[in-house]
């Protein structure tokens, strides 16, 4: 899986951009402790995967006794080490993911499986991040858009102010085949005056059964909740044996 689009550029930006549009990384922590505890009331270990700048994991720490996170992009993980000092942050593709230990639940959030490309990636994905969980372990993963969930030339705007610099973001997502590429652009302006620059992601539109079949074939018992977060792409939760 490749990432390299989350460079220094937008690794400075991200936690004004997502803090600044109400991004509740509070919220969705606390809502995957509960969801682990009820079905795993002893958990004490928990690995963010894809934990981006550290978003999750900053409430994440004060609510297990470890945490671990990991990235595959350095920029993002520099982001995440600063914020979390202490914390093992391990710069990794989800896809060769082998940390040589194991946790009592594992999340992956905010869609970033959408990032693969084929549900052969997909089912190696999951299934290396079972292989972290503690027998009967809990792994939690929010999905990217299902194909027919998905808007097809969707239109996205904020502006963001911070203390020494403003954000006017546009996005424009359009479907192509089974992919939908988002195309963002960015007006920085600072001190220094007014920059520009363009974002593209493309992300692969999953079915449902292509969730729930990679769950299945990483050996764990699976759930979807479709109002789980406010997202509203809901959360797949897995069970491992």
């Amino acid at each position: 899986m490749s990432n390299s689009a989350y460079g220094p550029q937008m690794s400075d930006l991200y936690d004004l951009v997502y803090e600044g549009r109400g991004k509740p990384y509070a919220a969705e922590a606390a809502l995957v402790t509960d969801l682990v505890r009820a079905r795993r009331p002893d958990a004490a270990s928990l690995l963010d995967v894809a934990c981006g700048t550290g978003g999750h994991l900053v409430p994440l720490r004060a609510m297990f006794d470890h945490v671990e996170g990991v990235d595959v992009s350095p920029d993002m993980c520099a982001v995440a080490r600063g914020k979390l000092p202490g914390v093992p942050i391990h710069e990794a593709d989800m896809l060769g993911l082998d940390l040589g230990h194991r946790f009592d639940a594992v999340c992956c959030l905010y869609s970033a499986l959408g990032y693969l490309s084929s549900t052969r990636e997909l089912t190696a994905a999951v299934g290396r991040m079972a292989r972290h969980l503690t027998p009967g372990g809990v792994l939690l993963v929010e999905p990217w858009w299902f194909p027919d969930r998905f808007l097809d030339g969707y239109v996205g705007d904020d502006v963001v102010r911070g203390p020494q610099r403003t954000v006017a973001r546009l996005s424009h997502s359009v479907r192509e085949g089974d992919v939908a590429r988002q195309e963002t652009h960015y007006l920085v302006a600072d001190a220094g005056g007014v920059r520009h620059f363009r974002h593209v992601q493309r992300l692969t539109l999953f079915a449902y059964d292509d969730y729930a079949a990679a769950f299945r074939a990483a050996g764990c018992r699976v759930e979807y909740l479709p109002d789980a977060v406010p997202s509203g792409r809901g959360l797949f939760v897995g069970v491992a044996a």
